[in-house]
């Protein structure tokens, strides 16, 4: 089992998970962050920290679809290991669905 960042983070980025990780196994890209499932220790600890409830374990059905996207985009994106500046409309967009679309493929910066 591993944790996977599903489509609550999109334009949220909240970066609270990031700071508790005890492996660093977050990848940061323009407008969402991502679980590298190779490096994660199934630990938990960064579920509870999301303000916007984005992190599930991919046993659950709200992971669905998204563990392959978080092994892509952790490829490829930079490795994040502090918390950053999370982008200031977060709140308009923490709790709103349909997000996916926005999904920006960039990486982000560390």
């Amino acid at each position: 089992m591993t944790y996977v960042v599903t489509e609550n983070c999109i334009k949220c980025k909240f970066m609270d998970c990031v700071e508790v990780c005890p492996v660093d196994c977050f990848y940061v890209g323009a407008n969402f962050l991502v679980i590298h499932p190779d490096e994660c220790i199934d630990c938990g600890v960064c579920e509870p920290e999301c303000p916007a409830e984005a992190i599930f374990p991919d046993s659950d059905d709200k992971a669905a679809g998204w563990l392959e996207l978080n092994r892509e985009y952790a490829g490829v994106w930079p490795n994040i290991t502090r918390k950053g500046e999370p982008p200031e409309d977060r709140e308009e967009w923490k709790d709103k669905p349909g997000k996916r679309e926005m999904l920006d493929p960039a990486p982000g910066k560390p």
